[in-house]
């Protein structure tokens, strides 16, 4: 005989709901960290470049993300439509509030701010965005908060 179904009602909620965590740092507290703020600032492509890499999991490199970046910017100036996504992909994955407005705001209206706010989160996990994600993998940083990835049956 089969165990009883639990009640989809009583079963306890799991995860991390949307929201339910804190940014570690407020967006205008760039200056906290003068050596990302002034890298920041300066270059912008090299910090999105080390964010996208770590909050893509080494799909994409440091180097292809700020090089992509840095084209936008040199052709559009639009890079921060590029960059909002880097910042929803991050909420998404750490359950972070959409503060202090939408992430597309956030970029359009202070993106050293926001750039400089998205590294410090990644710093404040356990990771060190500048030793690219092979590297923080390997030392198991940030390990508690991903989940495992997706595993297939392969020859």
């Amino acid at each position: 005989m089969y165990p009883a179904k639990p009640d989809a009602a009583a079963a306890p909620a799991t995860g991390i709901p949307v929201g339910a965590s804190k940014w570690s740092s407020g967006l205008f507290d760039c200056f906290d960290d003068c050596g990302i703020c002034c890298l920041t600032c300066w270059c912008p492509c090299i910090t999105f470049g080390r964010v996208a890499e770590i909050v893509d999991r080494g799909a994409t490199s440091c180097g292809t993300s700020g090089a992509l970046y840095a084209l936008l910017a040199y052709l559009t100036g639009c890079q921060w439509i590029y960059s909002c996504t880097y910042r929803s992909k991050m909420r998404a994955q750490f359950g972070l509030p959409e503060t202090p407005c939408c992430d597309c705001c956030v970029h359009f209206c202070c993106e050293p701010c926001a750039l400089c706010q998205q590294y410090k989160e990644l710093k404040a996990r356990g990771f060190e965005p500048e030793l690219g994600w092979d590297i923080n993998a390997q030392r198991g940083a940030g390990a508690a908060m991903y989940p495992p990835g997706a595993q297939g049956m392969g020859r």
